[in-house]
C-alpha cells in the first residue's frame, strides 16, 4: 500500500492494529463462525464487548463507581440538546463558555429549550483563544456550566479548566478526550462522539456522575433520558454493535500504549513539531490560534493567499497527506492530529512546509 497520512478531522484516522484486528475478526468473531455485525446485540459476546468497553473508559478516566458510561447515538450534536432536556429544569438558566463554532452550536440549541447564558465568548477575537479567568462571569444559580474542550475547526483547546466553583461542570470532549489526563472528578458530565480519536463514527460517548444524574428530570422522551440508559446499560434499544466493538478495540490500543500520559506525551511532541514549522517559517504561515491555547489536536494556519494555501493542499495530497483543507466555514489549512497519528506523519508535514516555503516564501 501507498503511504498515506491521514489528517482528516473527523471521521478520522484509526490506530493500523486496531484496523488489522477488525479485518482479521470481520467473518468470524472469536469461532462463532459469523461476524460481530451480524450477532444480536443481547448475546454474549456482544454484552461482554459492551461491558469491556465501559470499564476500559473508567480505567483511563480515573472514574468510580460514582459514574455511569453509556453508549449512545445522535453524535455531539443530539447531547447539544439532550443535555438542557435532562438537567436544565424549566426556570434555571445554564452558563454557556462560547469559544468557537462547536461551543456556539451547543449554546444555541439549549437556548432554544430553555435559559442559557452566555458566561463568556471570544467571538469578538474570531476565536483565537480561550477566555481568561477573570472575563468569565459565571451565575451563582446556574444549573450547570458547559464548556467545549477543544474546538476542531477554530484550532484552539482549553490548557487549564475553568473554575466552576460547585456548579456541575459538563463539557464536550469530542476532538480531544483520552488525548491526555483530566480530573474526572471535576466533571459532573462529559461527551465526545467517537469519530476522532476513539473510533469511527456512530457511537457517542457519555460519561455522567450518578449525582448529576439523579437532579435529571424525568420528563424527556424515554430514549432522550440518560436514565433511560444507565438503567439498561446502553441497550435500551439496539445500538450501534459494530461502532462500540471498534471503540472497545481503540480503548484497548490506548491501554496497551500506556494510557492517558503516553498519550499526552505522544500528542505534545506531535504538535510541537507543527507549530515550530509555523513559527520557523517567517511569518509565511499564520497560525490562528493564540500560542496560550495551541490545539494539540487540530493546527490550524492560513498561507499568505487563498491561491497559495490550494496550492499547499493540493500538493500535499500528491505527496500522500490527505484531508488538510480547512473547514468550509473559514478556510485556510487544518492538520487534525488525533491520537492514532504517528510522529512520522507530523514529520512528514513539517518537512513538506520547509520545503514549500522555500519555493514560494
Amino acid at each position: 500500500m501507498t503511504t498515506i497520512y491521514n489528517f482528516n478531522a473527523g471521521p478520522a484516522i484509526l490506530p493500523a492494529p486496531v484496523l488489522e484486528r477488525a479485518q482479521h475478526e470481520l467473518r468470524d468473531y472469536h469461532g462463532r463462525g459469523m461476524s460481530i455485525l451480524e450477532m444480536s446485540h443481547r448475546s454474549k459476546e456482544y454484552e461482554a464487548i459492551n461491558n469491556e468497553a465501559e470499564q476500559r473508559i473508567k480505567r483511563l478516566l480515573g472514574a468510580g463507581d460514582d459514574y455511569h458510561v453509556l453508549f449512545l447515538q445522535g453524535g455531539a450534536s443530539l447531547q447539544f440538546a439532550m443535555l438542557p432536556l435532562n438537567v436544565l429544569p424549566p426556570g434555571a438558566s445554564a452558563d454557556y463558555l462560547v469559544t468557537g463554532a462547536w461551543a456556539e452550536k451547543a449554546y444555541e440549541e439549549a437556548a432554544a429549550i430553555g435559559r442559557a447564558r452566555i458566561a463568556a465568548t471570544t467571538a469578538d477575537g474570531g476565536y483565537r483563544r480561550m477566555p481568561a479567568p477573570a472575563e468569565i462571569t459565571l451565575d451563582p444559580d446556574a444549573a450547570y456550566v458547559h464548556l467545549t474542550s477543544n474546538e476542531t475547526i477554530q484550532g484552539t483547546q482549553w490548557q487549564a479548566w475553568p473554575d466552576a466553583g460547585d456548579r456541575p461542570l459538563v463539557a464536550d470532549m469530542s476532538s480531544d478526550i483520552m488525548s491526555r489526563p483530566i480530573e474526572i472528578q471535576r466533571f459532573a458530565l462529559i461527551y465526545a462522539g467517537a469519530q476522532k480519536n476513539l473510533g469511527p463514527a456512530g457511537v457517542t460517548v457519555v460519561v455522567i456522575h450518578d449525582l448529576f444524574l439523579k437532579s435529571a428530570s424525568s420528563s424527556a422522551p424515554t430514549m432522550l433520558r440518560y436514565a433511560t440508559h444507565v438503567k439498561n446499560r446502553s441497550l435500551y434499544n439496539t445500538p450501534p454493535v459494530f461502532a462500540v466493538y471498534m471503540l472497545n478495540l481503540v480503548l484497548e490500543w490506548i491501554e496497551a500504549q500506556g494510557g492517558l500520559p503516553a498519550m499526552a506525551e505522544r500528542n505534545t511532541r506531535k504538535a510541537t513539531t507543527l507549530y515550530q514549522a509555523i513559527d520557523a517559517a517567517g511569518g509565511f504561515y499564520r497560525g490562528h490560534a493564540m500560542p496560550e491555547s495551541r490545539s494539540f489536536m487540530n493546527v490550524t494556519f492560513r498561507l499568505p493567499t487563498e491561491a497559495l494555501e490550494q496550492q499547499f493542499i493540493a500538493e500535499a495530497a500528491a505527496h500522500g497527506m490527505v484531508g488538510l483543507a480547512g473547514h468550509r466555514s473559514v478556510g485556510g489549512v487544518r492538520a487534525s492530529i488525533y491520537n492514532a497519528m504517528g510522529q512520522e506523519g507530523c514529520d512528514a508535514l513539517a518537512g513538506f512546509m520547509a520545503e514549500f516555503v522555500r519555493r514560494h516564501g
